[in-house]
């Protein structure tokens, strides 16, 4: 852990590996089935990573990879509404399905802001597969496609989730309980 990290007093699991696990499978099965073709699918960085690695591994179709850097949260728990491009794609993404893979969708003003900007290089589609939902933070509207879970309005980290860069390398979602 970071000198800089605030240190909880507890977490409490509120996704436990073995759901998480089975529902990426469910999750995989249905991306496959709805797919015709190849497609490319993004990670955005870095909360994703883990996410993606295992769905990557149940999805059924030849797929591109490619990731992006994008933040509205810095080291704090909830969003700035400033949203800033930390890095954007190495490849083209016109004319192709693209699959974007997140960790949580909260505010929607990241996925917002990301989906505006892919949109601009005229792929074929674009749908969103998230791991953690939370609806009842949203700021703007965003459909996600393909959700592992709801959530309540919770600050969860675990499974690539963070807080000031700790806590990514939980298996389980955890709630960070100050």
């Amino acid at each position: 852990m970071s000198e800089n990290a605030i240190t909880p007093t507890k977490l409490r699991v509120l996704v436990p590996a073995e759901k998480i696990k089975e529902r990426i499978e469910e999750l995989g099965k249905q991306i496959s089935a709805d797919y015709k073709g190849p497609i490319i699918v993004i990670g955005i960085l870095k909360g994703a990573f883990i996410f993606m690695s295992d769905l990557l591994r149940v999805v059924e179709l030849p797929t591109r990879v490619d990731f992006m850097g994008i933040s509205s949260y810095g080291n704090s728990k909830s969003t700035s509404g400033e949203v800033r491009l930390t890095k954007d794609l190495d490849m083209s993404v016109e004319g192709l399905d693209v699959l974007v893979v997140e960790d949580i969708v909260d505010s929607g003003v990241t996925l917002t802001y990301l989906i505006h900007l892919l949109s601009q290089r005229r792929p074929r589609s674009i749908r969103i597969a998230a791991l953690l939902d939370k609806p009842d933070r949203r700021m703007r509207p965003i459909k996600v496609n393909y959700c592992g879970f709801e959530i309540p309005d919770e600050f969860v980290v675990g499974y690539g989730l963070d807080y000031a860069e700790d806590y990514r390398h939980l298996k389980d979602i955890c709630v960070l309980e100050s």
